[in-house]
Parts: C-alpha cells; sequence; structure tokens
C-alpha cells in the first residue's frame, strides 16, 4: 500500500515561458497566501471565486467535482486551464499501474464524478496559460 509521507510534495508552483504549474493539494488559501504565486492569479481567485468555492478548498478537489454551469468553470476555461490527471492504464483493471493524461477544462468537466473513479482519475496539476492570465481582466 502506497501512503503519502509528505502531503508538501503535492504542493509546488513552477513556470516555464508559456504557463504556470500549480501542484493540485494546495488549497486556495496557501495560493493567497504564497508569495510567489502571480499576483494576479490570487486577484482572480480573490475576485472571481469568493462566492462559488470555500478557500479552503483543494484545487484536486475543487477541479475533480467542478461542472460546466459554474461560474468558476467559466474562468477557468478563459485562463485556458488544463489538467495534469493520473488514470488507470486499464479502466478495467485488467493491466495495473496508471498513466499521466492531460485534459483540458473543457473536456474534464464533461466526465462525471463517477465515470472519474471509474477511471481512478487523480488530478495531480493545474497549468495555466500565461497568455489567458495575461489577457485576463481584473
Amino acid at each position: 500500500m502506497n501512503t503519502i509521507i509528505n502531503e508538501d510534495d503535492f504542493k509546488y508552483y513552477m513556470q516555464d515561458i508559456e504557463r504556470y504549474y500549480f501542484g493540485a493539494r494546495y488549497n486556495y488559501n496557501e495560493l493567497i497566501a504564497n508569495e510567489i504565486v502571480p499576483f494576479k492569479f490570487k486577484t482572480v481567485i480573490t475576485k472571481y471565486f469568493k462566492d462559488d468555492i470555500d478557500f479552503s478548498t483543494t484545487l484536486e478537489s475543487h477541479i475533480y467535482h467542478l461542472t460546466k454551469d459554474t461560474y468558476d468553470y467559466k474562468v477557468y476555461k478563459q485562463l485556458r486551464t488544463k489538467i495534469r490527471t493520473s488514470v488507470y492504464k486499464d479502466p478495467d483493471r485488467k493491466e495495473k499501474g496508471f498513466k499521466e493524461k492531460v485534459y483540458k477544462i473543457e473536456e474534464i468537466v464533461k466526465i462525471n464524478p463517477e465515470e472519474k473513479e471509474r477511471l481512478g482519475m487523480l488530478v495531480r496539476e493545474i497549468i495555466i496559460s500565461k497568455l489567458g492570465l495575461w489577457g485576463f481582466q481584473v
């Protein structure tokens, strides 16, 4: 049985020339408090997510249960968000192990929680386009 020894290993922030990457175990309070997270993303969180989610919610849980009908989905769509996940190699469990799959936010909200469970989906990382954030009006 695999156990997580250090939860902080899944809380990270990175960037490259095109994107920001956030470990999905962060909750929104931790992102807001982290001084290296881009100020504009913190502003998006505090201005646009405040009515829809509790800031103690992790990115992982929020994305897992996100639906197409919510305002926060529209915000993530505008930010050109992608989601890095781990899913079973074979959902019927004939072959053991996981594979990595990256979904656009539009794709992941089409999958209901029951199907995500069947796929063994684990949300690992949130990927936000720098251009999407740059063009976002705050």
